[in-house]
C-alpha cells in the first residue's frame, strides 16, 4: 500500500502540495491526472525519494521495489534482449549466487525468490515485451547503439516492465509509442500483477488500463474510483453542484447584506440587522469552480478545390531502388478524414512523406490539384524549432509584412498568449512547442493537413480542443496517432498499411484493436533451417544446460524436503498458528510449481541433447 500523508512541498517558494493525502491500495492501477505544472512528475520524484518533503510522510511497504523508465538507455553494444534481462538486477544477482551457494538454507531462500519472480521464464517474457513494443526477433539481437533515442526509450520501458517492480511509476509512457505499441501497453498494464501509477493524457489508456484516478488540483490529492470517463462525469457533476451552491450562497449573502444596509440605522430593526451581520460573518465562503483556460486551436479555412485533390495510380515509393510501398491506387478528397493504421516499419511515415511531397513516386503516377497546399506536422519537427527564437519571431519569419498585432492574434489562436509569444522556445513546455509547430504547419490554410503523432505533449484539454478544431476544419486530414480517442472522433476512413500495400480497412477501430491484441505470434516467422551436425562446442553447451537443469532440480528437491518436514510438525497445526501454517503451505505450493517448471526445462534440454547426439 502506498500511503501519502499530509505532505507539503514547494519549489522556489511556490507550493505544489499543501496537506495533500491519498492512499493507493496494493495492486491497484491508478492514473495520476492534473493540469500541466501542478506537480505530477514532482510527486513521482517524491515517492522515489529523489526529492525531500517539506512536511508529511510517504510510506511504502518495507523492501518494496519502486521502478520507472530511465531517461534513456545508453547507446551500448549490448543487444536489446540482454539489456532488458539486465534490468532485473535482483534476478541476475540471484542466478549468479545460485551457482556458488553451498548453505542449504540460503539455497532454499534463493530458489523460493527465483520462483517468486518467475526467473525461469525470463528470456521468453523479455522477448514478448520487446515484441509488443515493436521489436521483432532480428531487432532484439541488435545492439542498442543501432537505434535512435526514441527507440531506446522503448527499450527502457521494456526493461522496467520486465523487472516488475512492486510499484510501477510511468510518466507519459505512450509518447514514444505508435498505436500498436500503445494498445499492447494498455493490455499489458491491465494484467500487471502489482501496483501501477501512470501520468498520462491518453484517454484510451486511462479508460482501459486503470481502475482509479488520482486527481491533483489546488495542491491537494483526491482519489476517484473508476476510469477516466467515470472520473470526468463525476467531476463535472461535482463542479456543477459547487457552482450552484456558490451562486445560491451569493444570492443569500446579497439578500442579507441588503437587509443590513437598509435597516442598520433604524432603531427598531437594529437588533435584526446585527443578527444578520453575524450570519454573514459565519458563512463559510463557497468558491465557484475555476473555469478552464481557453485552449482552442484556430485552423485557417482553405478555399474549396475540385475533387480529387490527390490521386495515386499504381504508384510506388521508397528510399532506394527497392520500394517500401507499391501498387498504390488511392484517392483523397477535401472532405476526407483518414487514419493510417499499421505496425511500425510498415510504411505509414513513408506514405505520409509521399503525400506531403517530401518523397517522389518511384513508379506510377501521382496527380495533385494545381492549387493544392499541404500542411505537414511530424513530432520531430518540434525538436527542429529554433530554440533561441521566440514564437513571435518564428511567425514573423513566415509573415514579415503582417503587423505585430496580427502575428500575436495568430499565436493567441493556438493558445500562445502574450507571455509565451515573447519567450524563447528553449523555455517553452513541450505542449507549447507542439502548439507552435501546429501553427507553422497550418499558417498557409492547407487543403490537406498531414499529422504524424500530433498529441504528444498536449494535455487532456488541448487534445479535446484539437478534436474540435479538426472536426470543424474544412480541409482533408491524414492522421497517424497512438491516441485511439482522437482517431475514433476524427477519422471516418481507415487505411491499413501492411505488407508493402495500402488498402481500406473495412472494420472499425475496436475491431482493429481486438485484432492486434488477439495475435501473440511473432511478426516474423523464422525459416526452417537445414539440419546440420552440431559442433563439439554446441554439444558441450547442450550437456551443460542439462547438467544445470539437474542441479536446479536437486536444489529445489532439497528445499521441498525441508518444507515437507516443516509441514509435518504437529505444533504447526495448533490453534493460533493458522496464519503461519498458511504461509508455509503457500511456500510449499510455490516450490512445487518451481519444481514442475524446472522438470519441464530439463525435459526440453534433454530432448535437444538427444536430437543433437542422434
Amino acid at each position: 500500500m502506498l500511503r501519502i500523508s499530509d505532505i507539503n512541498y514547494s519549489v522556489e517558494g511556490r507550493p505544489l502540495f499543501e496537506g495533500a493525502s491519498a492512499t493507493v491500495p496494493t495492486g491497484h492501477k491508478v492514473g495520476l491526472v492534473g493540469r500541466n505544472g501542478t506537480g505530477k512528475t514532482t510527486l513521482f520524484k517524491l515517492i522515489r525519494g529523489e526529492l525531500t518533503l517539506d512536511g508529511g510522510e510517504i510510506e511504502l511497504p518495507s523492501r518494496a521495489r519502486v521502478g520507472g523508465v530511465a531517461q534513456e538507455v545508453p547507446s551500448s553494444s549490448t543487444s536489446l534482449i540482454d539489456t532488458v534481462l539486465e534490468a532485473d538486477v535482483e534476478r541476475a544477482a540471484l542466478l549468479a549466487e545460485a551457482d556458488t551457494a553451498t548453505d542449504a538454507h540460503r539455497i532454499a531462500e534463493i530458489q523460493t525468490r527465483l520462483s517468486d519472480i518467475d526467473a525461469w521464464s525470463a528470456e521468453g517474457r523479455a522477448a514478448s515485451i520487446l515484441r509488443g513494443l515493436g521489436f521483432d526477433a532480428a531487432a532484439q539481437a541488435r545492439p542498442c547503439s543501432d537505434f535512435s533515442g526514441g527507440w531506446r526509450m522503448r527499450v527502457a520501458l521494456a526493461g522496467v516492465l520486465f523487472s516488475q517492480p512492486d510499484l510501477l511509476l510511468l510518466d507519459e509512457p505512450t509518447n514514444y509509442l505508435d498505436l500498436e505499441g500503445a494498445l499492447w501497453l494498455e493490455s499489458y498494464l491491465a494484467r500487471y500483477p502489482h501496483t501501477v501509477m501512470i501520468i498520462s493524457h491518453d484517454r484510451g489508456l486511462l479508460n482501459r488500463a486503470v481502475g482509479a484516478i488520482l486527481h491533483l488540483e489546488a495542491k491537494k490529492l483526491t482519489l476517484w474510483t473508476g476510469n477516466y470517463d467515470t472520473f470526468a462525469r463525476a467531476k463535472a457533476a461535482k463542479l456543477a453542484v459547487q457552482a450552484a451552491e456558490a451562486k445560491k450562497q451569493d444570492q443569500r449573502r446579497a439578500h442579507l447584506q441588503s437587509f443590513v444596509d437598509r435597516f442598520k440605522a433604524k432603531a427598531s430593526k437594529a437588533r435584526q440587522a446585527q443578527s444578520r451581520v453575524k450570519m454573514l460573518e459565519k458563512m463559510t465562503p463557497i468558491s465557484a469552480p475555476e473555469e478552464a483556460k481557453s485552449r482552442a486551436f484556430a485552423f485557417p479555412s482553405p478555399e474549396e478545390l475540385s475533387p480529387p485533390i490527390i490521386a495515386l495510380d499504381n504508384a510506388a515509393v521508397g528510399y532506394t531502388e527497392q520500394p517500401v510501398l507499391k501498387r498504390l491506387n488511392l484517392r483523397i478528397d477535401q472532405d476526407d478524414r483518414i487514419a493510417l493504421l499499421g505496425r511500425n516499419g510498415e510504411g505509414k511515415s513513408t506514405l505520409s512523406k509521399l503525400l506531403a511531397d517530401k518523397l517522389k513516386a518511384m513508379d506510377g503516377r501521382m496527380i495533385r490539384s494545381g492549387k493544392l497546399r499541404i500542411g505537414y506536422f511530424a513530432q520531430h519537427q518540434v525538436d527542429e524549432l529554433h530554440i533561441d527564437e521566440t514564437p513571435l519571431q518564428h511567425v514573423r519569419s513566415l509573415r514579415p509584412d503582417e503587423s505585430p498585432a496580427k502575428l500575436r492574434a495568430r499565436l493567441a489562436g493556438f493558445g500562445l498568449m502574450a507571455d509565451q509569444a515573447e519567450t524563447v522556445v528553449a523555455r517553452l513546455s513541450g505542449g507549447q512547442k507542439a502548439r507552435l509547430s501546429l501553427l507553422l504547419a497550418t499558417i498557409d490554410a492547407p487543403h490537406l493537413l498531414i499529422l504524424d503523432e500530433p498529441t504528444n505533449h498536449l494535455d487532456m484539454e488541448s487534445r479535446e480542443a484539437l478534436v474540435v478544431a479538426l472536426t470543424e476544419y474544412s480541409g482533408a486530414v491524414i492522421l497517424v496517432s497512438h491516441d485511439m480517442h482522437l482517431l475514433s472522433l476524427v477519422a471516418d476512413r481507415l487505411w491499413l498499411v501492411k505488407d508493402g500495400a495500402v488498402n481500406p480497412y473495412e472494420d472499425d477501430l475496436d475491431s482493429y484493436r481486438k485484432l492486434l491484441l488477439s495475435s501473440d505470434e511473432p511478426q516474423e516467422k523464422p525459416k526452417p533451417a537445414k539440419p546440420q551436425r552440431p559442433s563439439k562446442e554446441a554439444l558441450t553447451a547442450l550437456r551443460s544446460d542439462v547438467r544445470k537443469c539437474e542441479e536446479r532440480i536437486a536444489k529445489i528437491e532439497e528445499m521441498r524436503s525441508k518444507l515437507a518436514k516443516k509441514l509435518a510438525d504437529p505444533a504447526l497445526y495448533e490453534d493460533g498458528r493458522l496464519g503461519e501454517l498458511e504461509t508455509w503451505q503457500k511456500k510449499y505450493a510455490e516450490v512445487m510449481e518451481a519444481s514442475d517448471r524446472a522438470e519441464a526445462l530439463w525435459l526440453t534440454a534433454q530432448e535437444k541433447l538427444e536430437r543433437a547426439e542422434g
